[in-house]
């Protein structure tokens, strides 16, 4: 699906998973990573991420991460706004 308008898609990925400690960012299982989704918009984005942190709250090393895709896609771009 596309969206409509004058609006330019800044796409970002929500994902998350199980981290072997909580000082890094070392995934326990890879297979098992949860891919929440790919949005639009940062402020969608955002509140997938806060949906799925919210639910995991009472597991201390589960993480969900936000990526900005568009600024992988098109490094020379500026991103305006996140």
């Amino acid at each position: 699906m596309t969206e409509s308008g004058d609006k330019k898609q800044l796409l970002h990925l929500v994902f998350g998973g199980e981290l072997e400690s909580l000082d890094d960012v070392q995934f326990r299982d890879l297979q098992g990573l949860d891919i929440v989704g790919i949005f639009p918009d940062y402020a969608t984005a955002l509140t997938a991420w806060k949906a799925k942190a919210q639910q995991t709250v009472d597991n201390a090393h589960m993480r969900y991460f936000i990526v900005h895709m568009h600024r992988l896609l098109d490094p020379q771009e500026k991103a305006k706004g996140n």
